[in-house]
């Protein structure tokens, strides 16, 4: 014990740039493993935070599943109507990860000023509406009433429109919708109680919210017809299996889409950041590795001489090699503390200050999103830790073939 406690101290010395010869190697070795940490942290951070951050506002302002009709119409208009007395509205008993059900309506129309139109799509909600996703998102003003037996005429629309059509709080504006019967235009005058910004750009370019009941009258629908239910579940990777589940405890006559399926181009888009996330952390790895493999050999070369006398005094290959093993386990966790500390650090920055910004027309928010828990913390180091052992065992094995003859005349 006191012969291996003396070979480490040894041994350490290297890793304490003693040896002039290995020095530079050793500090290039623990700069690239701490570097390396610091990119596959913030690459898993961004991933994770953009991808939620991207899902949580798509589902906040469309909701996970939809219910709606079955009559094969995918736009986004809801021409059929569905009645609200249905078993599993306002509480979807019978499917316990929902977590809310909400009655909505959509129309297309045009808003027309003295300079410019724009095509739009209304969207009523009722008094069941959960404001509580949406709230962050109203940049001025409030959220419009909805609650009141008095049908009134605020609507909440985003500052896209607004700045396009040169509206500001507290307007009026017009939304004038096609009679598919007539032919003719029919108006409904609104006012401008709020304004929101989600960067949601599919959303912001169109949406403006108001009373479903202005809808229902328009399209003369009945005082319990809506236009689709907005669902919301618990846990959004289980959304697809509690999809089937909505739709084998609803009416015959409607079906159940989840968002994933309404909007596939965003959610294949954003599966493309796993793709990124692995790359980067696979190269990494392998760049940490070869560079600790490299400076293995180095300390292998450095102490040949020590490495015979061990030999000649009946010390085993495998106890010398899980003493080079050893320290470069020490040089790996040199270079994970300050790539945490670092890494972390850049992260927290992030995430309290928003330093990085993003074009929302592409990425779908204007700062960087980042999210990573402890457990991804602790996995990415045992997992850089293990990897890149398992990679110096097969140079460590060189240790085997040096004979103490040989090597104790070795200069």
């Amino acid at each position: 014990m006191n012969l291996e406690y003396f070979i480490a101290k040894r041994l350490n010395g290297a890793a304490s740039y003693k040896s002039s010869a290995s020095s530079t190697i050793i500090k290039i070795a623990i700069i690239a493993i701490a570097l390396g940490m610091v990119m596959m942290l913030i690459a898993i951070a961004t991933t994770f935070g953009l991808q939620g951050k991207i899902r949580e506002k798509v589902s906040a302002f469309s909701g996970d599943i939809m219910v709606s009709n079955f009559d094969g119409n995918n736009s986004e208009e809801t021409v059929n109507p569905v009645s609200i007395n249905q078993e599993f509205y306002p509480h979807f008993t019978a499917v316990p990860e929902v977590t809310h059900v909400q009655a909505i309506a959509a129309k297309a129309g045009i808003i027309r000023t003295e300079t410019d139109f724009e095509g739009v799509m209304v969207k009523g909600l009722g008094a069941d509406y959960d404001w509580n996703r949406i709230d962050d998102y109203i940049v001025a003003g409030r959220k419009p009433n909805l609650e009141g037996a008095k049908l009134n005429t605020e609507t909440l629309l985003s500052t896209y429109l607004a700045n396009r059509l040169g509206f500001v709080l507290g307007d009026k504006l017009i939304v004038y919708f096609i009679n598919q019967e007539s032919g003719r235009p029919t108006p409904l005058r609104l006012d401008i109680v709020g304004l929101y910004e989600s960067a949601y750009q599919e959303f912001d370019k169109v949406y403006l919210m108001t009373d479903i009941r202005h809808l229902r009258r328009i399209n003369k629908w009945e005082e319990d017809e809506i236009g689709a239910f907005e669902i919301f579940v618990a846990d959004f990777d289980e959304v697809q299996h509690v999809k089937n589940k909505v739709y084998q405890n609803s009416a015959s006559t409607l079906r159940a889409m989840s968002i994933v399926e309404r909007s596939p181009s965003i959610f294949e888009w954003i599966k493309l950041f796993d793709f990124n996330m692995y790359l980067i952390i696979a190269v990494m790895i392998i760049v940490a590795g070869i560079n600790m493999i490299v400076a293995l050999l180095v300390l292998i070369l450095e102490r040949t001489q020590m490495i015979g006398i061990l030999k000649a005094m009946g010390t085993s290959d495998w106890s010398i090699r899980k003493l080079f093993l050893y320290n470069s386990a020490y040089l790996i966790g040199l270079g994970l503390f300050w790539g945490n500390v670092i890494g972390i650090g850049i992260i927290l920055i992030q995430k309290y200050f928003g330093v990085i910004t993003l074009n929302p027309e592409t990425y779908y928010v204007k700062e960087a999103p980042v999210f990573i828990s402890f457990w991804h913390i602790t996995l990415l180091n045992l997992g850089v830790v293990m990897l890149c052992l398992l990679m110096m065992l097969i140079p460590s094995f060189i240790i085997t073939k040096i004979s103490p003859a040989k090597s104790i005349r070795f200069e």
